[in-house]
Formats: C-alpha cells, sequence, structure tokens
C-alpha cells in the first residue's frame, strides 16, 4: 500500500466506501419487499435497457482509451474519452427517462419503500457516474492542449502520472460499471 499513489489510494478507498454504500442500500432494497413491486405486474423500464446497454459501450470505449495511450495515439485517445462521457450523459438522461416511466407505472418516490429504493440506488449510481463525468470533462480539457503542443504530447506520452490518471479513470468508470449491472439485475429480478 506505501507504494500506491495517494490518488490511486483515495479512487480505492472511495470506491470500497462507495461498494459499502451501495451494499448496504441494496440489502435494505432486498429486505423492502420486493415482492410489492412484481404485485404491479409492470416490467423494467425500457429506459434502464437501454441505459445499460450505451453503460457496457461506453466501458468498451473506456477500456480504448488505455490502449490507445500505450500506442501513443493521442487522437484516438481523446475520441474514445469524448465518446465514453458522451455515452455517460446519454445514460444520464435515460435514468431521468426511467424514473418517469417507473412514475407513469405508478412505483413512485414517495410509494412502497422497495419502490423508493429503485430511486435512491439509481440516484446515487448517477451520482458517482458524475464525478467520473467531471473528470472526464478535465482530462479532455487537457488533452486538448496537448494536441496543440508537440513538447506537451512528449510529456504525456513519457509521463508515468498521466499513465496512473488515465489507467485510474478507466478503473472508475468501470468500477461503476459494474455496480450498475449488478443493479440492474436486482432490478429486473424484482419485476
Amino acid at each position: 500500500m506505501e507504494r500506491l499513489h495517494p490518488y490511486e489510494m483515495l479512487l480505492y478507498l472511495g470506491m470500497v466506501s462507495s461498494g459499502l454504500i451501495f451494499l448496504f442500500l441494496t440489502a435494505a432494497f432486498l429486505f423492502s419487499g420486493l415482492h410489492q413491486l412484481a404485485g404491479f405486474n409492470k416490467h423494467i423500464p425500457v429506459s434502464f435497457l437501454i441505459s445499460t446497454f450505451l453503460l457496457v459501450l461506453s466501458g468498451y470505449t473506456a477500456t480504448k482509451m488505455r490502449l490507445y495511450y500505450q500506442e501513443e495515439r493521442i487522437p484516438e485517445l481523446e475520441s474514445s474519452l469524448r465518446n465514453t462521457f458522451l455515452l455517460g450523459i446519454a445514460f444520464t438522461v435515460l435514468q431521468f427517462a426511467g424514473w418517469k416511466e417507473l412514475d407513469q407505472m405508478g412505483v413512485s418516490f414517495t410509494g412502497i419503500p422497495s419502490g423508493s429504493f429503485l430511486y435512491v440506488l439509481s440516484g446515487i449510481h448517477i451520482f458517482h457516474l458524475l464525478g467520473a463525468m467531471v473528470f472526464a470533462l478535465i482530462l479532455l480539457y487537457q488533452l486538448r492542449k496537448t494536441q496543440e503542443d508537440g513538447i506537451r504530447r512528449l510529456i504525456l506520452v513519457t509521463n508515468p502520472f498521466e499513465k496512473m490518471r488515465i489507467r485510474l479513470f478507466t478503473v472508475y468508470w468501470h468500477f461503476m460499471d459494474v455496480i450498475w449491472l449488478i443493479l440492474f439485475l436486482l432490478f429486473i429480478l424484482s419485476f
């Protein structure tokens, strides 16, 4: 642990604490009476299905970022990061659409406890994903500056700190992918 960069340690501690939050909220969701949602005789919102596909796709584009960095293909790295960010935006918009679908089905935030947990769990996931998207914007801005200056480009591809930042971004993005896939599976099982 002493060999880890402080940013790396902070990210891993943050992921553990976020994982615990999701674990406890998921346990509360499971014990809140899932049979209540089954009584609505409804299906998972279509927006949640589409957003899940987009998030998995964004995981692929995030993985490509590391490959492009290793190959020193900075324009492709920037493009992959931009695509990951845009897919994250689309995911977030579709989550709000999914909430609207839930409300139209009669599953409201203030209704049955298990329905409220659907909103809380997906909302906390969006909040965590927004943090990654803000970092993606910062990286995009810095990559754009790198494109304009050859010296900055050389520093980018040779600096271990920059490599670590790209790696940490992709690790966190994949962590958020896994969290959502687990939540999505639970949501499917609850309907």
